[in-house]
């Protein structure tokens, strides 16, 4: 007879950082990336904005796998429909002690920033421990079916919902059901930002969020 059973156990996963946090630091930028990227590589997007200002924390997802079936290159995954509720507890045990470590909580502006699959994660995280950001800014992903307008009540900071009009994913389709659902989520301080482009990170348009 097979039996499925569970243990626990410790384990250990990096995350990376761009710039120096300081007493010049404006802006503390916690980014969520995607299926298939490692954090090290994601930095590549916020490369462009002022150093002295911007302080920006990776974190990394800790499912790795070799991309296209080529052992060649890495990418990893925040989490499947396997087991969901176990991995987010997991992922969200991990991003709290990135944030502890790194010592940010009295940041003058904490900004999130989820792309693709990164934003269920930055959306959970924020919700699951009342983070406040001043900025949450959600890019080519959808937010997680179970949370409700309730569960944003806390926030009043601005949302951005970024997407490429040539993204596959974010189609007619989806913005015809998703819209509406996400301005019942944000109903203050919401603006949908497109861009031409497709299922993508845009510097520019970090560059414009970030106010520079």
């Amino acid at each position: 007879m097979s039996r499925e059973k569970k243990v626990s156990y410790q384990t250990t996963n990096t995350y990376s950082t761009l710039n120096q946090f300081t007493e010049k630091t404006e802006n503390v930028w916690v980014v969520f990336h995607g299926i298939g990227y490692l954090s090290r590589y994601f930095l590549k997007y916020f490369r462009q904005l002022n150093k002295e200002k911007n302080y920006i924390i990776a974190p990394q997802a800790p499912s790795k796998y070799y991309l296209n079936g080529k052992y060649e290159h890495v990418g990893a995954s925040w989490a499947t429909r396997e087991e969901t509720q176990q991995e987010m507890g997991n992922v969200l045990a991990y991003l709290d002690k990135v944030y502890n470590t790194e010592g940010v909580k009295n940041a003058k502006n904490l900004i999130l920033f989820g792309y693709s699959q990164g934003v269920s994660i930055a959306t959970r995280w924020m919700v699951k421990r009342k983070l406040r950001p001043s900025h949450l800014i959600l890019n080519s992903g959808r937010i997680p079916s179970e949370l409700k307008p309730s569960d944003f009540a806390f926030f009043e900071g601005q949302v951005n919902f970024v997407y490429g009009t040539e993204d596959p994913f974010i189609n007619k389709e989806f913005l015809e059901s998703e819209e509406k659902r996400i301005r019942e989520l944000f109903p203050k301080n919401l603006k949908f930002v497109p861009f031409n482009g497709g299922h993508e990170v845009n510097q520019q348009v970090i560059i414009k969020l970030a106010g520079e």
